[in-house]
């Protein structure tokens, strides 16, 4: 019976290690999308004060370079917290989706 207890103590700091690795990765991303979204509105709107058209505006590479590079930080991150499973729809999810409604009531 020690050894189930082992054993399930261990699957619960795995878990929990998984969950704590997950909770950080949406906190970045949510940072991420919400930074950059208003720093590019921010810089849109500075740009149209300028003078520049707003189709000018949208299409300067300044207003999004930031998206770019955070974004391939963003890239590693995700890739760091879901490893292999970043195809998320590979044979493993479609089995867990199968399974999932099937189990639906």
């Amino acid at each position: 019976m020690e050894f189930n207890d082992q054993n399930t103590s261990g699957k619960y700091l795995r878990a929990k290690k998984r969950v704590e690795k997950l909770k950080g990765y949406y906190w970045h991303l949510t940072i991420f999308l919400v930074i950059n979204i208003s720093l590019s509105v921010y810089k849109i709107f500075l740009d149209m004060r300028g003078g520049d058209t707003f189709e000018e505006a949208l299409i300067d590479y300044d207003n999004y370079s930031l998206w770019i590079w955070w974004g391939i930080g963003m890239f590693f991150h995700t890739y760091g917290v879901f490893g292999s499973r970043l195809l998320f729809m590979n044979k493993d999810w479609e089995d867990k989706k199968i399974r999932e409604y099937m189990d639906e009531k």
